[in-house]
């Protein structure tokens, strides 16, 4: 259904167990995902993947969060995959914490990574797996995106990224229309 699977982070081991961070933690435990080719090219790291019977390309931009663009652009590009066939993973704060949200296209929220992609695409039309991360209850937001999960969160961590795995299945498989009956469930209690 999907030709081109971007998550977006920040490299660097100091970011490595961030909340940005969340696409990558995905990929690095997802059965399909963690075991891939990785390359260097498209200033990201990119690999071929499949998962069930959906083949496609999985992308890692190594630009930092605010200028994944200028990673997914020119992958799109040289492989021809067109906006409405690329899905985006990605750390969401107006979700809660162990919820997730599939959507094609629409606003930001704020999130630099996906302004930089639409901006470098032309368009907001691709898809989004939002994981949610939840919002401060105190501070500020960008110091709250760039620090590690509280530790409760971090004991629910690997659950969650685990129970990511069957809609992400769906939606490769069967497309986001199917995938939208996990919208903001509660995968972990």
């Amino acid at each position: 259904m999907f030709d081109l699977v971007v998550g977006v982070g920040n490299p660097g081991t100091e970011y490595a167990q961030t909340k940005h961070n969340i696409a990558w933690l995905f990929f690095d435990q997802h059965p399909d995902l963690r075991s891939v080719n990785w390359k260097s090219k498209y200033k990201g790291l990119y690999a071929e993947a499949q998962v069930s019977r959906s083949k496609f390309y999985i992308l890692k931009p190594q630009t930092f969060m605010n200028l994944s663009g200028e990673s997914v652009q020119p992958m799109a590009a040289f492989f021809k995959i067109p906006p409405e066939k690329i899905l985006v993973v990605h750390d969401e704060l107006d979700i809660p914490f162990g919820q997730i949200h599939f959507k094609m296209g629409g606003g930001f929220a704020g999130h630099n990574g996906l302004k930089s992609i639409a901006g470098l695409l032309g368009t907001d039309q691709f898809a989004r797996l939002r994981i949610g991360i939840g919002r401060p209850q105190v501070g500020g937001v960008a110091n709250w995106v760039l620090t590690p999960f509280a530790k409760d969160q971090q004991i629910q961590l690997s659950l969650l990224l685990e129970k990511i795995n069957d809609p992400f299945t769906e939606c490769m498989v069967n497309g986001l229309a199917k995938a939208c009956i996990y919208n903001k469930k509660q995968l972990i209690s």
